[in-house]
């Protein structure tokens, strides 16, 4: 990424340490299943146990996105995320069950977005070269 300034390095690390956050905080939530999400994921249809599953998920990938190098993780966990925010945006809306959350769904999946679009060189794949022969 040429022109890395100090803008989107800013840009980067702010989007990327909110979700990181919302990540592990909320992966932590879902793990200890406190009440508050136990009753909004029963709202929504889902079991319980969805919650462990989903709240390690959530935990593994903000530390993925922290961590240096390991750019084929940081895809996955970028995509996870992506998918986490705008599968609960689809369930909140199909339901019509707290539907006040939806707009900081939206805005940590722009984050997201905004994470994966800004990061650094050494945070990318590399692009695979085709073998020719010759």
């Amino acid at each position: 990424m040429t022109g890395w300034t100090g803008y989107r390095r800013y840009a980067y690390w702010t989007a990327t340490v909110l979700i990181c956050a919302e990540g592990a905080v909320g992966g932590i939530w879902d793990i200890a299943r406190i009440q508050y999400v136990r009753d909004l994921v029963t709202h929504l249809g889902y079991p319980t146990y969805f919650l462990v599953l989903l709240g390690v998920w959530k935990v593994l990938g903000a530390l993925a996105l922290l961590a240096p190098r390991i750019p084929l993780v940081k895809e996955w966990a970028y995509a996870g995320t992506f998918f986490v925010y705008t599968s609960a945006m689809a369930s909140h809306l199909t339901t019509g069950y707290a539907l006040g959350e939806l707009w900081i769904l939206a805005v940590l999946a722009v984050l997201t977005v905004v994470s994966w679009a800004l990061r650094p060189d050494d945070r990318r794949l590399r692009p695979v070269r085709p073998v020719t022969s010759g």
